[in-house]
């Protein structure tokens, strides 16, 4: 006897909170989905909700909604579209060595202890089909010119640019020569074949 596969329905909404909440509808592939939005949608994960502390405190507040292997609670398999997500918190006033870690030699060890980990935090993160229009709008500056501008950026500014999409500085200009063309050492102007 083979076991039916059952494909996970995604909420339709225009965010997180609204996915959780009152989502439009529910949909496996962007076909539906587009259907019960009545536009385009494209399928995003983000991060919802409070942060909590601990794991413990997170799966309190999610009851019902993710996997708790403390009651053996789980979702119905068309419903996974909820998990729990550790994320190093925002510190003040610390910053994170990115450089490499030189070698000590000193008491028999060769490298120096390592640094305690960062504070962590629970979010929830939610999977659904996001709504075309919906999009949130590119507010942060486009990153090249962020950084050449020399102005002093918060830490959300830095997260907004991350997680936009990649824009050019200027359009692309159009080739001048094909891939198996090259100039003429003796005459620049002229391109001919590459053999």
């Amino acid at each position: 006897m083979t076991q039916a596969m059952t494909a996970i329905l995604y909420p339709v909404a225009a965010s997180a909170d609204e996915a959780l909440n009152r989502p439009r509808g529910l949909a496996a592939r962007e076909r539906e989905a587009s259907k019960a939005a009545g536009e385009a949608v494209r399928f995003t994960t983000e991060a919802a909700g409070p942060r909590f502390a601990t794991r413990e405190a997170a799966l309190d507040a999610y009851r019902g909604r993710v996997e708790d292997e403390r009651t053996g609670f789980a979702p119905a398999p068309e419903a996974r579209w909820c998990r729990l997500m550790e994320q190093a918190a925002a510190e003040k006033g610390r910053r994170r060595s990115l450089g490499p870690v030189a070698p000590t030699f000193s008491d028999g060890r060769r490298w120096p202890a390592p640094a305690p980990p960062p504070k962590t935090v629970w979010r929830l993160s939610v999977s659904y089909w996001r709504i075309a229009s919906a999009e949130r709008p590119l507010d942060a500056p486009q990153a090249r010119q962020a950084r050449r501008s020399g102005q002093a950026l918060d830490a959300e500014a830095l997260r907004a640019i991350a997680r936009q999409p990649l824009r050019p500085v200027k359009p692309q200009q159009p080739l001048d020569i094909g891939l198996f063309e090259t100039r003429l050492p003796e005459n620049p102007a002229i391109v001919v074949p590459d053999e």
